[in-house]
């Protein structure tokens, strides 16, 4: 392929990309109840403890608040596996409806996760047609900077083959919006977890939930 033919490719390759959590799955209100118990016992100094972690991998909250405490890092690791066990997975409504039509467009649609791989599995179980509707689900493991650092996105999109001006986040977490951004990427954000105040500055667009988009208004993102 010419360099002239790769641009164009490159430049004509479209992805949608999707956080899980208080985006595609109604947990967050789950995790903020875990999360601001947990900051309580342990950080107690930190105001809104559970608002600052939410978007980011465990290994990001262990190294910023929990560094070398090995002990206590397991302590959580054992307790978060504990609560997500007893989680209920339910899709957010509408939010499949948008991914097919996303995909069936033509679009690359992918899973963009801070979640780990025992967490998916537990999450497969629950829902065990959502891998069917993605061409690629990444997670934790897949990248070695947690957002709010730009990696996540940018490993979807190098996969994919798609530039960063090209790809479309959807984001409901303050960590998660600015990731996005930071990759270059037309940022969504979903006021499923925060004030729409609190994540519109990162944001083209803002709204309620998934279901309150179209394709249409998805592809037009990407003619601003």
């Amino acid at each position: 392929m010419s360099k002239e033919h790769l641009e164009t490719h490159l430049e004509q390759g479209r992805a949608a990309l999707f956080d899980l959590d208080g985006v595609l799955v109604d947990t967050e209100s789950q995790y903020t109840e875990f999360w601001e118990s947990l900051g309580k016992s342990l950080v107690p100094d930190v105001p809104d403890f559970a608002n600052r972690v939410k978007g980011e991998t465990d290994r990001r909250i262990f190294e910023v608040y929990f560094p070398d405490d090995y002990s206590k890092q397991e302590a959580i690791r054992a307790a978060i596996a504990r609560f997500e066990e007893k989680m209920s997975y339910d899709l957010m409504p509408g939010a499949m409806a948008l991914v097919d039509a996303l995909r069936d467009s033509g679009w690359h649609v992918a899973v963009v996760t801070s979640s780990a791989r025992g967490k998916m599995s537990r999450f497969y179980a629950a829902n065990p047609d959502f891998k069917s509707h993605f061409d690629r689900i990444f997670t934790a493991e897949d990248t070695p900077r947690s957002k709010p650092a730009p990696d996540p996105y940018l490993v979807a999109a190098r996969y994919f083959g798609v530039i960063p001006e090209r790809c479309v986040v959807f984001e409901d977490s303050l960590n998660g919006v600015r990731s996005g951004e930071a990759a270059g990427m037309a940022v969504v954000g979903l006021s499923t977890t925060l004030p729409d105040a609190t994540i519109a500055p990162h944001c083209r667009r803002v709204v309620p939930e998934l279901s309150a988009l179209t394709l249409a208004d998805v592809e037009a993102l990407l003619a601003v």
